[in-house]
């Protein structure tokens, strides 16, 4: 009984061990766009870190309550998913910390 709850247990870690799971910083603009997904939505603004423009972020970062008119630096996790619904991305954002909240622009 024993070894088939440690095999049970095994499987279980060795299936979420297979996701690719990474920290990135995230930089959000003070403004959403209008952007088109499945039909007309506002996207945040986003770069990563070593991003010069800003570009459109249609996923949503777990966690994270955005309020117009703030910058922000975040820590996030960035985790593949190897097998997403198919309107949806592949990669889940949560969010670990926020660095920075500013009324200015973050470097």
């Amino acid at each position: 009984m024993k070894l088939k709850s440690l095999l049970v247990t095994l499987l279980f870690l060795a299936t979420f061990s297979c996701q690719e799971t990474n920290l990135t910083t995230v930089y959000v603009a003070n403004k959403q766009a209008d952007c088109v997904g499945v039909g007309p939505q506002k996207c945040l603004q986003v770069k990563f870190e070593n991003d010069t423009e800003w570009s459109l972020f249609y996923d949503q970062i777990e966690g994270f309550t955005y309020e117009t008119g703030f910058y922000y630096k975040l820590q996030v996790t960035k985790e593949t998913i190897s097998n997403p619904p198919a309107d949806a991305s592949n990669i889940k954002y949560t969010l670990v910390e926020v660095v920075k909240k500013s009324t200015t622009k973050i470097n």
